[in-house]
């Protein structure tokens, strides 16, 4: 039997087990058990050579974000209320479209499934930083088994710093979900903070289990069940919050990723005014529409309506739009994709100022909390490995700074578009100046010194 036959008859199991006091300690081992299969699913055949076509593409820019959603799917759950052209929208979610509005780069996008083959990079230029943008081929369900590429697609998303999941708004919330069962079955844990339980193996001493709060989900007995599942005897465990099972499972395994994730709901021209509100207000979501230009024809007169910080075009009368302009560039809601991007993604400008000079407000220093850090001792290794010992103190003009300019050490942790100026320590001089030498230049022996002539007499 299989790995993955192993995984669907634990999950049936699971299924057919009532979930109440008496069988809980039972799920607890059955989780510990499928999250095991899952790494070693992960883990590359024995005997592999590691030869074949290469999928990662190399790191450019301040940022990394990851493009992913589905291919090609049937419009059978659109809204009936709503009545379009065909040639209106693509039939994909459209990552290929947005890719080549965003980058400039060219991505092929077509009405047949898997047009996207490889992962496709682009460049955003965005308040003056550089963001590496990766289309990747349409997520399926199984990606997580290895069905259509999806363990390359999934491992080329863990190396970004953010995901965008970019969603048809036109279909149902079911896909949002399969996307995030299938992350999630290998390790990426989408806008969520890592768990508050301390895990430390030891050699002897057997298990101790502490907590700083009262426990609703796990008790002792279900956290030595599951150790003992994992064949670990002694370790040291702390609770710091409330953790359910699964946390528990994630801090032993020790191989999860935190990530945020935007969702970007494409296509929003194409269903009703109240159905855009409601995903709008969902948290960590954007609308946009790709095929929505500035010129367009219709049969009845159009309203803009203004929701938040975005505007949408809604007609009097349901009736035809036609596109009469592929040239036209301008789309709805990018900037504030690009603001929300950003906001995630915690980027830190600072810029550099020499001695008794301007600042240089043309190329900034990029720090970021998720690569590094943001402290002044960060923006040095930044600069050069061994600027840190050479530094006196900093002056920071900026929002992190309480006065202008202020002197500040190494711990001090920098704010978006901060300007700073190194002070370096002085190189001291050998030996002094005059009568404050520390040693003079004779001889350190007493034979070694020079006789003085003798005195005439």
């Amino acid at each position: 039997m299989g790995i993955i036959e192993k995984i669907r008859e634990i999950e049936a199991e699971m299924a057919r087990t009532q979930k109440n006091k008496a069988t809980e300690y039972h799920l607890g081992q059955l989780k510990a058990k499928i999250a095991k299969l899952r790494t070693q699913l992960l883990e590359p055949p024995k005997g592999s050579s590691g030869g074949g076509e290469g999928f990662e593409v190399t790191k450019f820019g301040h940022g990394r974000v990851a493009l992913i959603g589905f291919p090609r799917f049937a419009f059978s759950d659109l809204n009936k209320h709503v009545i379009f052209l065909k040639n209106l929208t693509e039939e994909n979610v459209g990552k290929s479209t947005l890719l080549t509005m965003l980058t400039g780069t060219h991505s092929e996008a077509a009405s047949y499934e898997f047009t996207t083959l490889t992962c496709i990079p682009g460049i955003i230029h965005y308040n003056d930083t550089k963001i590496q943008l990766l289309d990747l081929p349409g997520i399926i369900e199984g990606a997580s088994e290895g069905k259509g590429r999806g363990r390359q697609v999934i491992a080329v998303s863990k190396s970004s710093d953010i995901v965008l999941m970019v969603l048809d708004a036109s279909k149902s919330e079911g896909h949002r979900q399969i996307l995030t069962k299938e992350l999630e079955a290998v390790g990426l844990r989408l806008n969520k903070r890592p768990p508050q339980i301390y895990f430390k193996k030891k050699k002897t001493g057997g298990i101790s289990f502490n907590s700083t709060m009262p426990l609703t989900h796990v008790d002792e007995k279900l956290c030595y069940q599951i150790l003992h599942e994992y064949k670990i005897h002694n370790a040291e465990v702390l609770f710091r919050e409330d953790a359910t099972v699964d946390e528990l499972i994630d801090v032993i395994e020790g191989n999860r990723k935190y990530m945020k994730c935007i969702y970007v709901y494409n296509k929003i021209d194409v269903i009703g005014i109240d159905d855009v509100d409601k995903l709008a207000r969902q948290p960590n979501s954007v609308v946009i529409s790709c095929n929505l230009k500035a010129g367009f024809t219709h049969t009845s007169p159009i309203i803009l309506i203004s929701i938040g910080k975005f505007t949408i075009c809604s007609s009097m009368e349901l009736g035809a739009i036609n596109l009469i302009s592929q040239d036209c560039k301008q789309t709805l809601n990018f900037d504030r994709l690009l603001a929300k991007m950003w906001e995630e993604m915690g980027l830190v400008r600072v810029y550099t100022k020499p001695q008794g000079q301007q600042p240089d407000f043309t190329d900034p220093v990029v720090l970021s909390a998720d690569r590094g850090g943001c402290s002044v001792e960060d923006f040095c290794n930044h600069i050069h490995r061994s600027l840190v010992k050479d530094v006196k103190y900093v002056l920071v003009w900026g929002i992190s700074a309480r006065h202008y300019p202020q002197h500040c050490g190494l711990g001090h942790v920098l704010q978006d578009e901060d300007v700073v100026q190194i002070v370096k320590k002085k190189e001291k001089e050998e030996g002094g100046r005059g009568r404050f030498k520390s040693h003079s230049n004779a001889p350190a022996r007493i034979s070694d010194r020079e006789k003085k002539a003798p005195l005439k007499t």
